[in-house]
């Protein structure tokens, strides 16, 4: 590969690098200790999310190293850079959560303006926490050069009383030492072992959810997502991604030749089948937009109605991410879908061959019990189920992966923050049979859609997982369990009906038949909404009042710009 002569003349970094005009350009390459040679070939930017907030990040930068040699083993001149992240569980259930969905913008949005200000002719991306994937997954089609995805890698799982724990065991613990289930010294002992590596979080919470995606989309090599992150066999994924990159410069291959509906289709088919995190039901509306697919959260739904369920992980489930890693990855689970007719096998990928190309040669261990046959799955239908009524027009998301709880009729408790919800939930305030709705919490309500862990972990940990329901305009972690509607649109800030409940209205969920309702009469809630005035947040100026004005709605991804759809040219062909 490295004997390939590039063209500039058709790349980006022409107008940085070629003719005696760009002489000062060059010069801070020169700088820099870049050769001539390397000059003039491409440029390909390597960006991570690496930081030191938390273990999601912390070994990407070192990953980048190996990206680094393979993109220059195959005749590219590597830049790196970074973004930022916000890492969710240390956002979580307080103020800094607005943060975290916001912050999937400032990722895609800064990795555009840096490839678009320095013309870099490729990208390759490292991801580790939650919304840092589907950041760097919407950039790479945004740009629609020739990029490779990697993911950073999972946690190794912690060991409490002689079981696997996550992070999510400690979030329940909460719940627990609040009802006196569990001692405070044993709490602080499981904080101290639950996370004991770098990497994201353990479970098919929305990390590997994503990680999941990016090889059923296509966007990264077949394997690449389930090695943990302290593997040193992760080097290989990264050294092979780099090379591949270029590869892809040479056929010029594009994200948006490998991102079409049936890829969007195949990666829904894999959040199902993993009992994967709602949060997918927004990051793929939103991934598609930035391939110009109209892809919102009911057609998402409506793929998962269709997928049985067959890899059993926590948080539903029995097992972590390196269980599923040691019983053949996604690409396993892939195999399996595939053979039972779940997904379309002539999807374009970065391999440069297609999905059923990639999966020829996997072969299925019957030495396992984490990944179920299609034909015996853990239930017929996926881990996530939309629901619509009058409640929610535009659409829902719940998470019944793991649980046989999946109706519920009972008065409604309002909250208008997640924080009245919490206290009450800690402090016992509620009844069993309750609905508890937490509203003002959309993307333009909170704003930020803020994620609901603690208090889903909460009530979890008290028990009360089976007894209650939760529904809310926000959002949840993809370790929350128990019967847990989110993404309720229209979000209450604009109107919509879940900001027109009173306590004592009586809410129905049924998560078979995917309705919600409020036994209300139309001319009732039109009365209650004429009365409605809308809410000031507390954030009138800064980054969460700038999202604000522009956010949409949580069905078409949260989106806060018009996507591939609306434009007038493509950063690629510049």
């Amino acid at each position: 590969m490295s004997d390939v002569k590039f063209d500039k003349s058709k790349l980006p970094s022409r107008h940085t690098t070629v003719g005696p005009a760009r002489a000062p350009h060059r010069s801070y390459l020169y700088a820099m200790g870049v050769t001539e040679e390397e000059i003039y070939q491409p440029l390909v930017g390597v960006v991570t999310t690496w930081n030191e907030a938390a273990p999601c990040n912390i070994s990407l930068a070192r990953q980048a190293q190996v990206v680094k040699q393979g993109v220059r083993a195959a005749g590219g001149t590597p830049r790196e850079f970074t973004t930022i992240t916000v890492t969710d569980g240390i956002a979580m259930g307080h103020q800094g959560m607005k943060s975290s969905l916001v912050s999937r913008e400032v990722i895609a949005d800064s990795v555009e303006l840096t490839m678009r200000g320095h013309c870099y002719d490729a990208m390759v991306g490292l991801a580790g926490c939650d919304k840092s994937l589907p950041g760097l997954m919407m950039a790479m089609l945004r740009l629609n050069v020739p990029s490779v995805f990697m993911y950073g890698g999972t946690i190794l799982p912690g060991r409490f009383k002689n079981r696997d724990v996550t992070i999510v065991d400690v979030f329940e613990a909460v719940g627990k030492h609040s009802t006196g289930d569990m001692s405070e010294a044993d709490l602080h002992e499981l904080e101290r072992v639950a996370c004991p590596s770098g990497g994201s979080c353990g479970g098919q919470f929305t990390a590997n959810t994503m990680a999941c995606v990016s090889e059923a989309l296509g966007l990264a090599l077949p394997g690449s997502a389930g090695t943990p992150a302290p593997y040193e066999s992760r080097d290989a994924y990264a050294r092979a991604s780099g090379r591949q990159v270029m590869e892809l410069i040479a056929r010029n291959i594009r994200p948006r030749d490998i991102v079409t509906l049936d890829a969007l289709e195949n990666a829904a088919v894999v959040v199902a089948a993993t009992g994967g995190s709602t949060n997918a039901g927004l990051h793929l509306p939103a991934i598609a937009s930035e391939a110009g697919i109209e892809f919102d959260l009911m057609d998402v739904c409506d793929i998962f109605k269709k997928t049985p369920y067959i890899a059993d992980l926590k948080p539903g489930g029995r097992y972590v991410a390196k269980d599923l890693y040691e019983a053949g990855g996604v690409s396993a689970v892939m195999k399996t879908l595939l053979d039972a007719g779940y997904l379309k096998g002539d999807c374009l990928t970065v391999s440069g061959k297609t999905l059923a190309e990639n999966l020829a040669d996997v072969v299925l261990s019957g030495d396992q019990d984490v990944i179920r046959p299609a034909t015996d799955p853990i239930s017929p239908t996926g881990g996530l189920v939309g629901l619509t009524g009058n409640l929610a027009p535009e659409g829902s998301i719940a998470k019944v992966a793991g649980t046989a709880y999946r109706r519920h009729t009972g008065p409604a408790r309002v909250f208008d923050s997640e924080e009245d919800c919490y206290d009450a939930v800690v402090n016992r305030a509620y009844q069993e049979g309750d609905v508890l709705v937490i509203r003002y919490e959309g993307p333009r309500g909170g704003p930020g859609m803020r994620e609901m862990l603690s208090t889903t972990a909460a009530l979890s940990g008290q028990g009360m997982g089976a007894k209650v329901a939760l529904i809310t305009d926000g959002r949840f972690s993809g370790g929350t369990r128990g019967l847990c509607v989110g993404h309720v649109g229209p979000e209450a800030a604009v109107g919509g009906p879940i900001g027109l409940l009173r306590d004592g209205d009586v809410i129905r969920i049924d998560a078979d038949a995917g309705t919600m309702d409020v036994e209300l009469t139309d001319d009732e809630l039109a009365a209650r909404l004429k009365a409605w005035k809308p809410r000031a947040t507390d954030y009138q100026s800064g980054a969460l009042w700038k999202y604000a004005q522009g956010v949409g709605g949580a069905n078409k991804g949260a989106l806060t710009h018009p996507g591939a759809r609306a434009e007038t040219h493509c950063y690629a062909d510049i």
